[in-house]
C-alpha cells in the first residue's frame, strides 16, 4: 500500500508530506510497531484525545498535556532507533504541522493571561476539540501501525 492511501484511510490526508514519500510503498518493522504502540497508549489516555466537560478541567494543564507529546514522541523515536523510520516520518509531521501551531499560539496567549478570560478559555477549548479529533484519527492510525485493536472510541 502507498503511504498516501493509508493516511487517507485514517482521515490524515491533510498532512503535507513530500510527494515522493506519499507514492512510495511502505511496510512497518517491529520497531515501527513498538513505537506506534507506545505513543498510541499515551494518546488515548490523555486530554489530547479525551473530551473535557465544560464544567471541569483546566486549560493550562490541557495545553501542557498537548505540549508533552513533543518530548514524549522524541523519546519514543530515540528509544526505538533508526529502524522505526515509518513511524518517525508520520510522527514528525503530526508534531510540526498539527501540534506546533496550536501549542505556539496558546503558549503565547497563556503567558499573556488568556486563561483568566472566559471567552479565551472557550476559544481554547473549541480549538482543542479540533486538535483532539485529528489526534483521535492519529491514534487510529497508530493502532493500525502497531497491529492492535483500536480503543480510541472505547471511553468516549
Amino acid at each position: 500500500m502507498k503511504l498516501k492511501e493509508w493516511l487517507g484511510k485514517w482521515h490524515m490526508e491533510s498532512l503535507k508530506i513530500n510527494a515522493k514519500f506519499l507514492e512510495m510503498e511502505f511496510s512497518f518493522k517491529e520497531s515501527d510497531k513498538k513505537a506506534a504502540w507506545e505513543l498510541y497508549i499515551e494518546l488515548i489516555t490523555r486530554t489530547t484525545t479525551q473530551h473535557i466537560p465544560d464544567e471541569s478541567g483546566n486549560e493550562q494543564r490541557a495545553l501542557e498535556s498537548v505540549y508533552e507529546l513533543f518530548p514524549l514522541t522524541r523519546q519514543i523515536i530515540k528509544e526505538n532507533g533508526r529502524e522505526c523510520i515509518e513511524f518517525t516520518k508520520i510522527a514528525i509531521v503530526v508534531l510540526n504541522q498539527v501540534l506546533r501551531p496550536f501549542t505556539t499560539k496558546w503558549h503565547q496567549q497563556s503567558t499573556e493571561g488568556a486563561f483568566k478570560i472566559p471567552q479565551k478559555c472557550k476559544d481554547f477549548r473549541a480549538e482543542l476539540m479540533s486538535i483532539q479529533q485529528v489526534l483521535r484519527n492519529y491514534t487510529q492510525l497508530l493502532s493500525d501501525m502497531a497491529d492492535v485493536e483500536d480503543l480510541t472510541d472505547f471511553s468516549i
